[in-house]
């Protein structure tokens, strides 16, 4: 007699690869059972209420996406508000504004007009270009002039990724925009905001009617899992999987120091980045700012960039040549493995925004219910 599984799906991991398969799978009468390591869902999204302001207790997160239909997705589980982010740069006690534009230039050399930015920026580039850059050091010089790269990039990212520019790979800077006019909006996507109610009342709502088990280690009893479910959707470290076989992929690490204040605005913006080396976080985050809030108290958080090893919480991963390479082998093991899915960030070695992720989940799951 055939032994018929349980649940059609086991979900490991309640981020938004997770909920969002686990959404799509209880839609359609699928058996779900989702797997989740820490006390709460939600993953790297996970806010929670601390005097009436919504805390985002693994990062900011600003919710932008160019695609209707994927705004329309996160729409049918949350209302989300109008914020745009629009961060600034404190580099020892001076301001400017993020992304690189026409405010930022002005700050930084007092000009006006497109024109006479292109014109500073091309006299420093002609003095320092390299023809063909290959480092992140080289790329950025050449694409803003030494001057913002000194000021808003160099220690920043250095302390953001613990290695120098020169030893980082070109791409990274290419995330950063750079926009010859009077715009301090950091995303050109067309849909933007944050769920009024937090992202845990939304990922809550993805995964109502859903079985979830907190504080619940998958990889401590893997095989009894897997038995459990016809096709597992795993959403944690790839190389945590195959229990690091060919060594750990490498990771950067955040902590985060946080603080109730008495009083009503400590700093004017949800986000500043300190972008010189001996402040030795890299930004404060001011949650009530996301959602233009009133409290007459306010909640910070210093953000502390860390190394990573084996059971911290991975974050960014280094995807440099010898990381990708490595990363590569494991999704080849991942392609063998029988009924299982390689999902999300940690589990496909990718950095994502938030649109991405739920735009992975939703292609996959169609993808394998055609099958």
């Amino acid at each position: 007699m055939a032994v018929i599984n349980r649940y059609d799906y086991l979900i490991v991991g309640s981020g938004l690869f997770g909920a969002v398969y686990a959404q799509c799978a209880f839609e359609l009468g699928k058996r779900c059972l989702v797997l989740e390591r820490r006390p709460n869902i939600g993953g790297n999204v996970y806010t929670e209420d601390v005097e009436g302001i919504q805390i985002h207790r693994y990062g900011a997160h600003v919710f932008h996406t160019g695609k209707k239909m994927i705004w329309d997705y996160v729409n049918r589980f949350a209302t989300f508000n109008h914020y745009i982010n629009s961060p600034i740069a404190n580099y020892k006690g001076e301001i400017y504004n993020l992304p690189f534009n026409m405010n930022t230039f002005h700050q930084m050399w007092g000009v006006v007009t497109p024109e006479e930015a292109r014109l500073e920026i091309e006299r420093q580039r002609r003095a320092h270009y390299t023809e063909t850059p290959k480092n992140l050091e080289e790329t950025a010089i050449n694409l803003v002039g030494k001057d913002i790269y000194h000021k808003l990039i160099k220690e920043y990212t250095e302390k953001q990724w613990g290695r120098r520019c020169s030893e980082l790979p070109p791409f990274i800077i290419h995330r950063l925009p750079v926009r010859f006019r009077y715009d301090n909006n950091y995303f050109d996507d067309a849909y933007q905001g944050i769920p009024t109610e937090g992202y845990t009342a939304m990922v809550e709502r993805m995964l109502e009617g859903v079985e979830v088990l907190l504080e619940t280690d998958y990889l401590a009893d893997k095989e009894r899992f897997n038995s459990m479910a016809n096709c597992i959707v795993y959403t944690g470290p790839i190389d945590a999987y195959f229990d690091y076989s060919l060594g750990p992929l490498e990771y950067r690490s955040l902590r985060f120091e946080s603080e109730i204040l008495d009083m009503e605005n400590y700093q004017g913006n949800a986000v500043v980045n300190y972008t010189d080396r001996d402040t030795p976080y890299t930004r404060i985050i001011e949650h009530k700012h996301f959602a233009f809030g009133t409290q007459r108290k306010t909640v910070i958080s210093r953000e502390y960039s860390s190394e990573w090893d084996v059971g911290r919480e991975a974050y960014y991963p280094i995807q440099d040549d010898t990381n990708l390479a490595l990363a590569a082998k494991y999704k080849a093991m991942g392609q063998k493995e029988p009924n299982m899915i390689f999902g999300g960030r940690l589990g496909t070695y990718q950095y994502y925004d938030m649109d991405q992720v739920i735009e992975q989940a939703l292609l996959y799951f169609v993808s394998v219910e055609d099958i």
